[in-house]
């Protein structure tokens, strides 16, 4: 059971020196058949090449894999919408397909061709590994550190994360699998679709590729939403502790959600909800459960249920089986089919982003600070990872997102959101300035654009993709009954972990 928890908390749970992208030659994609594990009506598949490292373009080359969803009615249609689903390292291939799925109108559908892909690194793309054993395929989100022992203690296991990475067969790969890289992918694939503009929907970390992609090629970008976003850093060591408050944000939904069904037993008001989670904790740190659920597992389940409404009676009825010694319920949700590319891929990416710091005693004072600001999730956030220890520098600059460029952005938000939380897109929208608008929504979990079921943020998201329209100023839709995406379409992206 300790080993099925661990996966479902993965499941459910991250300027620049390069020369631009060359064009590559129109109609040079020849569309077929999909792999059989990402097949879907009507769409089709096929292969790019492009360089592992665009400062040598004529050298080594890898493959990106991308799929299209042809418009539903060519005499509408208006260009392409590329999309991510995030992660880093989440498969995008048939994301397109699951899309339509969740509701997409259909003016939406008549107006794009929808593009999906794996980005380098991942699933039917060129793939790199970390040769993760068994016992290491658990969320990169570090673990409750409950003292600066657990800090150093986890470093070492990191530690050996990172060696692995570093001697893996891809360790070649390293440097290249990057945020900035995957954007210039994104270029390589518009060209090659013969397009001269790029519309672009990301979720999560989705959000952070749409922005490195518009700050790089602002002339290329035609109508971006960015939904459920993250710091203007993306997962680096500061935005990586953001999923403390995201934690705090989320919290009295479910508080209010376990107050309202009082059949579990966690509590009559918000505040002995609380005092439940904070006891629970200790029990499972001083005991853990017969299943093996120990504090710190707990309280990454916890912060991985709160993605979606939908998993929030699974958490309570979690919490009420480990409160009173009843076995725990098999938690919801369906498999990761490679859980070792999914986990590696995450790593070379955040990790070859940004350069982390090094010192085990940096991560043990971020720790004993945020233990007091947030108590709940804070000395998981921020616990260190395999970064501190990468066996590879950061290959160029970061990108910094700014205000040039036109004004083609529309960010949307949920006020309560745990993994990419209000702070952070607060933070991306004044670095975007008056190139975007940004739509919050009163609601809570992570993905708002036809995931969270709230119309005024659904129809501002399409009428500003099918007319180009950006509300005139920053738009705060009010609370509506839940009405969430079919829970088919939720279970599909198991891997929006950032």
């Amino acid at each position: 059971m300790r080993r099925t928890l661990l996966v479902a908390a993965v499941a459910v749970v991250v300027a620049s020196v390069v020369p631009g992208v060359a064009q590559a030659a129109p109609g040079a994609l020849r569309w077929g058949a999909c792999p059989a594990d990402v097949t879907a009506p009507g769409l089709e598949c096929t292969t790019l090449e492009v360089p592992l490292d665009y400062r040598k373009p004529d050298g080594r080359q890898i493959q990106v894999a991308v799929s299209r969803l042809k418009s539903a009615n060519p005499a509408h249609r208006r260009g392409v919408l590329l999309t991510n689903p995030g992660g880093p390292g989440g498969p995008g291939l048939d994301m397109p397909a699951l899309l339509a799925l969740i509701g997409l109108p259909q003016s939406l559908l008549d107006t794009y061709d929808v593009i999906g892909f794996d980005p380098r690194g991942v699933g039917h793309s060129t793939p790199v590994t970390c040769d993760l054993a068994p016992a290491q395929l658990r969320s990169n989100v570090p673990p409750y550190a409950l003292g600066p022992a657990d800090v150093a203690a986890h470093a070492e296991y990191v530690q050996g994360v990172a060696r692995q990475c570093g001697a893996s067969r891809t360790a070649a790969m390293l440097p290249y699998v990057t945020t900035a890289n995957t954007a210039r992918d994104m270029d390589r694939i518009r060209a090659a679709l013969g397009e001269p503009k790029l519309s672009y929907y990301g979720i999560s970390y989705g959000t952070y590729l749409g922005a490195v992609y518009t700050t790089l090629f602002p002339q290329r970008s035609d109508r971006i939403v960015l939904d459920s976003n993250l710091a203007p850093g993306g997962l680096d060591v500061t935005g990586s502790r953001l999923f403390a408050q995201g934690f705090d944000d989320r919290f009295p939904d479910f508080a209010a959600f376990a107050v309202a069904h009082q059949e579990f037993g966690l509590g009559r008001t918000r505040a002995e909800v609380t005092a439940k989670y904070f006891d629970l904790a200790a029990r499972l740190d001083a005991k853990p459960s017969p299943e093996g659920v120990d504090g710190k597992l707990f309280r990454q389940l916890t912060f991985g249920m709160f993605y979606s409404d939908a998993t929030l009676p699974y958490l309570a009825s979690a919490w009420h089986a480990l409160d009173t010694g009843a076995p725990v319920p098999q938690p919801p949700g369906g498999t990761v089919p490679d859980l070792d590319n999914l986990l590696s891929s995450q790593l070379y990416v955040v990790c070859g982003d940004s350069a982390w710091p090094e010192p085990v005693r940096t991560y043990q004072k971020n720790v004993a600070i945020d233990r007091i600001r947030h108590p709940m999730f804070g000395p998981a956030a921020a616990n260190i990872w395999p970064c501190a220890f990468w066996p590879s520098e950061p290959a160029e600059p970061q990108v910094r997102i700014g205000d040039r460029g036109p004004s083609d952005i529309l960010m949307l938000q949920n006020l309560r959101d745990p993994a990419t939380p209000l702070t952070g897109a607060r933070q991306l929208r004044r670095a975007f300035g008056d190139r975007a608008r940004m739509v919050t929504a009163d609601q809570g979990g992570h993905g708002t654009f036809f995931f969270g079921g709230n119309t005024c943020a659904n129809n501002a998201g399409t009428k500003f993709l099918t007319t180009g329209e950006l509300p005139p100023r920053d738009l705060a839709c009010a609370a509506e009954p839940s009405h969430q995406a079919p829970a088919a379409a939720l279970a599909a992206f198991p891997v929006r972990l950032f």
